[in-house]
């Protein structure tokens, strides 16, 4: 696997699909099983690392208006993808200098080495390179032996803090979860690093007890690891995401918090198609679950891991907020203030396309906007529409039909169908 620092000098050549073979190669026994990828890169279309260099003013201020251009027309080459994630989601100010973020990035890198020191405190393996896989403790905190793991370390005394027994509990779900982890690339055919995207979302799991880890984390998270190759680096990165997506996996006896997003998807499927979200209700799927998947993990299983990627990055390009990095520094302040002044044609640019939409729609209005991931939840309902009210009985049937799209879909075409649904829905919903 070839880490961006590496290659950070990577031009185009004429032999692109080698190069997503160099950067992410499968094993040679699970090609036939993977959806085919449909994103190469595009000279003149992706932000290459000579372009993304070009942004950069001399003591380091980026031009993140010409990126956001570059990367909504055909992505990010995968050899800076990981230093682009970087700032569309929000963990360095474009406006900062080369010197202001290698000093944050060191307090970051210091700061997780601190919580990973406590966390080893409690639990050795972490940093060992090894990965837990069977419960360490019963749910009452009791220590558990388990010849399953030989020699390796075990609880020895019962542990009575909530907080500790509630995380420790969760270290083997983990470790299943990572060793079933994008299983087709050679990547975590190496132990090291399974263990170090073990170690990442142990390490998040305790650090954010009130969310802790919840299954599908580790699809989010995997990418980080693989693009970013200092551990803390790909922690930050990963923990930056979470922040858009947090709510999604707060979850308890009576709810998921998905639900929210699937309230909101079922209301401009209502708004924007009311006949189909009528069927869909008489087939008791009034309630989206169907979609779940899709918003659970950002689209991970319905594309392959290339193809993920590019849409991850064209959603949080299309999203960006040129105010996201000031709004996590600093709590108080809000992205979806509508008293904000209007602005003019350059200060939009900072904007990516459909964030630019709803700043426009809030100036004219008290619209909140609802996440690109749900329109585009809502242009893949939309595309089956014939299908759906046609052939669709029951909620089986919806699942069935959904689930054909899996390697099927095109992650640039997507976002533009969503992007249509969004002015579509936005123009149905404006106040009179």
């Amino acid at each position: 696997m070839v880490g961006c620092a590496g290659v950070a000098g990577l031009l185009f050549s004429k032999s692109e699909p080698d190069d997503l073979e160099a950067f992410y190669p499968v094993r040679p026994e699970c090609l036939p099983d993977i959806p085919k990828t449909r994103f190469k890169p595009r000279a003149g279309k992706t932000l290459s690392a000579r372009r993304w260099h070009a942004a950069f003013s001399e003591d380091g201020h980026l031009d993140i208006a010409k990126v956001l251009r570059r990367i909504q027309r055909g992505g990010i080459h995968p050899s800076i993808k990981g230093l682009v994630w970087e700032f569309l989601l929000g963990c360095f100010d474009p406006n900062s200098t080369f010197e202001e973020r290698n000093q944050l990035r060191q307090s970051r890198r210091e700061r997780y080495g601190m919580w990973k020191t406590e966390c080893q405190n409690m639990v050795p393996v972490i940093g060992s390179g090894k990965v837990i896989t069977s419960a360490v403790i019963t749910d009452d905190g009791q220590p558990i032996e388990d010849d399953k793991q030989g020699d390796s370390w075990h609880v020895t005394s019962a542990v009575s803090d909530k907080k500790v027994a509630t995380w420790m509990l969760s270290l083997h779900q983990i470790g299943l979860d990572v060793v079933r982890t994008d299983r087709a690339l050679t990547f975590y055919e190496n132990g090291a690093n399974q263990a170090k995207l073990w170690d990442i979302l142990a390490i998040y799991s305790w650090v954010d007890s009130d969310i802790g880890y919840v299954q599908g984390m580790n699809d989010i998270c995997s990418p980080m690891v693989i693009l970013l190759e200092n551990e803390a680096d790909a922690y930050w990165c990963f923990e930056h995401a979470m922040r858009r997506m947090r709510e999604n996996f707060r979850c308890s006896s009576s709810s998921i918090g998905v639900q929210t997003q699937l309230n909101v998807l079922s209301q401009v499927i209502k708004t924007v198609d009311p006949k189909l979200h009528r069927h869909l209700e008489d087939l008791d799927g009034g309630e989206y679950l169907f979609a779940f998947r899709m918003l659970m993990v950002l689209f991970r299983r319905e594309f392959s891991f290339v193809d993920s990627l590019y849409l991850w990055e064209l959603i949080w390009a299309m999203e960006y907020n040129p105010n996201i990095f000031s709004t996590y520094e600093e709590p108080s302040s809000s992205l979806e203030s509508s008293s904000a002044p209007k602005m003019n044609d350059k200060q939009l640019k900072q904007y990516g396309k459909f964030e630019r939409t709803n700043v426009k729609a809030r100036n004219t209005s008290n619209h909140q906007g609802a996440a690109l991931a749900i329109f585009l939840a809502a242009g893949v309902l939309e595309t089956k529409n014939k299908k759906l009210m046609k052939e669709a009985k029951g909620l089986d049937d919806v699942v069935k039909i959904l689930g054909d799209i899996t390697g099927n879909l095109d992650a640039k075409k997507a976002c533009e169908e969503a992007l249509k649904l969004q002015k579509k829905y936005l123009n149905k919903t404006k106040k009179p």
